[in-house]
């Protein structure tokens, strides 16, 4: 029998695979607002992925989730540090981090805790940034599938606390000088199976599964299938980026 680590650990695989990467252009953007570039804290890493490309502008990463099995399955890297704890209670120095970077993770966090220990471990002129994607853009008939299957099939097994995910992080606390940023998107090739993958790694998706106790793919590849033609043909997939930016109030 499947034990909770072994469920964990294959979903923490599938969403390795099958999550988009974010644009280089904004870690550029967030590297150019940052006056010095020693360390980047990557704040609930999930696989490490933000944290390699910061890694391309600074000097150090320090990457940290409280997932096991995230952690287990993060891309390596040489000047990317890797710790299991929480975003509230991080090990980091005071004033010694110039970013920290949220990536699809801080709806999950108690904010009053983490926010004090982002200011706590913020440099002077530091910069914190937190984005979010919601579900992908890719032509009008794919796109009633995939909002049915998201609000509708596995709607009801969404935890609440991505419901500021649908609402563009709008609604989150951010107790932070914000600064106005540039629209991002994260642009990606797919094939048939690449999108069903996407679908399968959701949080919720694993939720209807194990809780209905079969795999909700299986019947929206049937509908899919109908619009998309030939498997093997690749399609263009859109997400907005939700980013908010800031800098502690002076």
């Amino acid at each position: 029998m499947a034990t909770f680590n072994d469920n964990f650990s294959k979903q923490a695989s599938i969403y390795a695979q099958y999550r988009p990467s974010y644009p280089h252009e904004l870690y550029d953007y967030l590297s150019e607002l940052t006056p010095t570039h020693e360390l980047a804290w990557d704040c609930g890493t999930g696989n490490g992925q933000s944290a390699i490309h910061l890694a391309d502008f600074y000097d150090s990463v320090y990457a940290s989730d409280p997932s096991e099995a995230q952690i287990t399955n993060a891309f390596a890297h040489d000047r990317v540090t890797y710790k299991v704890e929480k975003a509230e209670e991080s090990t980091l120095k005071d004033q010694s981090v110039d970013l920290v970077a949220i990536a699809q993770a801080i709806h999950w966090f108690d904010y009053d805790k983490f926010y004090a220990e982002v200011k706590r471990v913020l440099k002077k002129g530091g910069i914190i940034a937190t984005w979010a994607y919601g579900i992908p853009s890719i032509n009008k008939e794919l796109d009633v599938l995939i909002k049915h299957f998201h609000q509708k099939t596995v709607g009801p097994y969404w935890p609440i606390e991505t419901r500021s995910i649908d609402q563009e992080y709008t609604t989150i606390p951010f107790p932070f000088r914000e600064i106005e940023p540039p629209e991002f998107y994260i642009r990606k090739r797919f094939k048939m199976e690449d999108l069903l993958g996407h679908l399968l790694s959701w949080s919720a998706t694993q939720r209807f599964i194990e809780q209905v106790g079969h795999n909700p793919i299986d019947q929206l590849r049937l509908e899919v299938e109908k619009i998309w033609g030939n498997p093997q043909l690749v399609k263009d997939a859109v997400w907005k980026i939700y980013l908010r930016v800031g800098k502690i109030p002076a």
